[in-house]
């Protein structure tokens, strides 16, 4: 009988037939023994042969243990929720089926709640691998919404206000998910639907509650950006979604009013940067932190769709 390993790797996927299989090969790099971790692949309604290619690395890798489950309802959350209750481990990790973990990822986040046990959550560098470098247009701000980056520096520490972890690359304890419960399915991806906002919601909840919550930058994860990503159009309805996101997590949290305050101070923040990068010869830069900011400001006040 196959002992319970002590922390899981819950990886949903959609449509991920050409990019899962990188992201399962990573896994066969990690510095953790293999009986004490797993991993657990979500297929959430994919069209093409993503469950095929999983059953193959399966079968032809059985010194790891990975175990592929089915979500029918359409969703990020949904998928994630599942593999959470398929999971065993103590430990749950988080990552997406279009990034590369880094050896260490699973070993620094046991030993890290092994250390640390008053702490019920934790997340990790998040860095940007883009196919064809990345464009100029980009500065920092406007390469979260594409990226989710996340790199507070080099060493542990309490998430600083303002920051939390991001849903490509976290951790948190099982007994966190029976208190606090796990992602919202309100929130989130939806096949092709941009949506998003479940690791932030799931993230002030932790917070609200007083819950320890840190940042460990050796638990890393590089996630792969295609062209496909890095157009106008697609800028434009991501953006879009993190605004009407905003509006789904703050209703639900009656928050709504202060989250419009807030955007009117990002605004005069962003006109401000934008200036700045037009001194500073960068003028598509201030192009994309407008469009940004006025795509977000469209979607906080759009309703969702049905």
């Amino acid at each position: 009988m196959t002992p319970s390993p002590r922390i899981s790797l819950v990886i949903a996927t959609y449509n991920g037939a050409s990019r899962i299989e990188a992201t399962l090969q990573s896994l066969l790099s990690q510095e953790l023994e293999s009986g004490l971790w797993e991993a657990v692949v979500v297929n959430n309604n994919s069209a093409d042969d993503t469950a095929g290619v999983v059953e193959a690395f399966i079968v032809a890798h059985p010194e790891v243990q990975i175990v592929l489950a089915e979500e029918k309802n359409q969703g990020l959350s949904y998928a994630r929720n599942r593999g959470i209750e398929v999971s065993r481990g103590e430990i749950i990790a988080i990552i997406d089926d279009d990034e590369i973990a880094s050896p260490r990822l699973l070993a620094d986040y046991l030993r890290f709640f092994d250390t640390h046990p008053g702490v019920v959550a934790a997340g990790g560098r998040i860095v940007p691998l883009y196919e064809s470098g990345r464009p100029e247009w980009m500065c920092g701000l406007t390469e979260r919404p594409i990226a989710g980056t996340l790199d507070l520096g080099e060493r542990e520490c309490v998430f600083p206000e303002g920051k939390y972890f991001g849903g490509g690359n976290m951790a948190i304890r099982r007994s966190a998910i029976e208190r606090y419960g796990a992602f919202d399915p309100a929130l989130g991806r939806r096949g092709t639907l941009l949506l998003g906002g479940e690791e932030k919601d799931l993230y002030m909840r932790l917070h609200a509650a007083g819950e320890q919550i840190y940042y460990l930058p050796t638990a890393s994860i590089q996630h792969v950006i295609p062209d496909a990503k890095l157009t106008r159009d697609y800028f434009e309805r991501v953006c879009f979604r993190i605004g009407q996101s905003e509006r789904v997590r703050t209703q639900n949290a009656r928050c709504y009013g202060r989250r419009w305050v807030a955007e009117v101070v990002k605004w005069v923040a962003t006109l401000v940067l934008g200036v700045l990068h037009i001194v500073s010869l960068h003028p598509s830069r201030a192009k994309y932190l407008w469009i940004m900011r006025r795509q977000i400001s469209r979607g906080l006040a759009a309703q969702l769709p049905k």
